[in-house]
């Protein structure tokens, strides 16, 4: 089973079903007071850490000390790092910052990005024939919800490797060829964005294994480069993506840099979902190409950065203005010619399935179904799973009970109460009838027909 980087604190839960209701996946469930997560419905999003008001939920990343095995370490940092730092004006000075915290080389993921774009370019111009619209491979968030939700839709899906996989195969060749060592003791760590990365470091979607060595969040390594990056006295040249690799931080810069293809750009989960819905139902024969980001404005809002999406969107277009468009080609040569493409072809993930045995599975469908009709469907959510038809899934498959539904302890107490009203025992919001209100009393009139103050 995967090991996802999204986990619970349960001591700082309080059971608030914030996380419930903006899980995409409908991954999360509230019993005893306590979120809990279905492993096998987690996409790695990040949603539930942004919202959760108490803080319960964060992603789990590596932490430096596993620097310490390998005699050489490469950073690849994503360029949503360059958007974090005010007034920077030169991306150099992050990366010579990065070979003072602890690493002896940097490979930026923008360049890889460029090598991905090129290629990409060469096989549009190609006339290969091609399923549309393409969607692209590189956010693993997305990978997960088709492989999930949208199984229809993997031949869509663009057969490239994302730049952090690409970027970590060619620094490892040119870090050995460099130093002499063997690869096993050459570290490649990424310095991600969001938690679908750092779980993609250690469980790649379309990769036979892994070809990084750990994740680092940015916000981790951000403040670990401040001080560093100021006290620098001279740069070395280190820089070698321009604008079209860069433009990869935020969304719709994969899109330009494929350039002449109609395309459309998405950012925020939500949004997601319902393109790749209106995919699934043919409404975008126009289109050629889809960008799909998980996260708002795209790499720049993932959930591991620290500045506000928005403004590190504007810091990385103004450091690009001094970038030449592009500064690397898809040039690699024989076998080499295949590191940008799958290792294993997606396949879907049979995440909501009810059972193997197909009769017993349609058996639990219309059990799930009735007992859908009998619930309010308000969802409401006060029964710990995020909609009525996500509880009577639960109840069906032994995982909640139906009296968890707060409407259906009304009805258990009228019928103790032999009543036929117990809306006391609802809040407010679902109850049929206002409850008596007190009535203040009237003030005294005097002989004048004023009133006693």
């Amino acid at each position: 089973m995967m090991k996802h980087s999204v986990i619970l604190e349960y001591k700082r839960c309080r059971g608030c079903t914030t996380c419930i209701k903006n899980c995409p996946t409908e991954a999360i469930r509230v019993r005893s007071g306590k979120a809990k997560i279905l492993n096998e419905r987690c996409i790695d999003c990040g949603k539930c850490i942004q919202v959760c008001p108490h803080k319960a939920i964060r992603s789990v990343s590596d932490n430096l000390s596993a620097l310490d095995p390998f005699q050489y370490r490469v950073a690849l940092p994503d360029p949503a790092l360059y958007g974090q730092f005010q007034h920077l004006d030169d991306i150099d000075i992050v990366l010579n910052g990065l070979l003072k915290i602890g690493f002896q080389a940097v490979y930026e993921t923008a360049k890889a990005a460029e090598i991905l774009s090129d290629y990409a370019r060469q096989h549009i111009s190609s006339g290969e024939k091609r399923v549309m619209p393409q969607i692209s491979s590189a956010c693993p968030t997305i990978l997960r919800l088709i492989r999930m939700r949208f199984p229809k839709l993997i031949p869509n899906v663009t057969s490239t490797i994302t730049p952090m996989e690409l970027a970590a195969i060619l620094a490892r060749k040119e870090a050995a060829a460099r130093t002499g060592l063997p690869p096993e003791q050459i570290g490649v760590f990424g310095i991600v964005p969001c938690s679908s990365q750092v779980t993609a470091a250690h469980h790649p979607e379309t990769l036979a294994k892994p070809v990084l060595d750990g994740a680092f969040a940015i916000r981790d390594i951000y403040l670990r480069l401040l001080g560093p990056m100021k006290e620098l006295q001279e740069l070395e040249s280190l820089s070698s993506a321009g604008i079209m690799g860069v433009g990869w931080a935020y969304c719709g810069g994969e899109s330009a840099a494929r350039l002449g293809e109609s395309y459309l750009a998405v950012d925020g989960i939500g949004n997601c979902i319902r393109m790749l819905e209106e995919i699934e139902d043919g409404r975008l024969p126009e289109a050629d190409f889809i960008e799909l980001s998980a996260c708002v404005q795209g790499c720049v809002g993932g959930c591991l950065t620290v500045e506000n999406p928005y403004g590190a969107r504007m810091r990385i277009k103004n450091l690009m203005k001094g970038l030449p468009v592009s500064r690397n080609r898809f040039n690699l040569k024989g076998e080499d010619r295949d590191l940008v493409c799958f290792d294993k072809e997606l396949q879907y993930v049979p995440a909501f399935l009810l059972d193997k045995d197909r009769s017993l599975a349609m058996e639990k469908l219309m059990k799930i179904d009735e007992l859908y009709r009998a619930l309010p469907g308000l969802d409401c959510g006060s029964c710990g799973a995020p909609s009525c038809h996500a509880l009577a899934e639960d109840v069906v498959l032994g995982r909640a009970s139906e009296e968890d539904c707060i409407f259906k302890v009304r009805e258990r107490m009228q019928y103790m109460a032999g009543t036929g009203d117990a809306d006391e025992y609802l809040p407010a919001p679902f109850r049929k009838r206002k409850l008596p209100q007190s009535i203040p009393p009237k003030k005294p009139h005097t002989e004048e027909g004023g009133t006693l103050s």
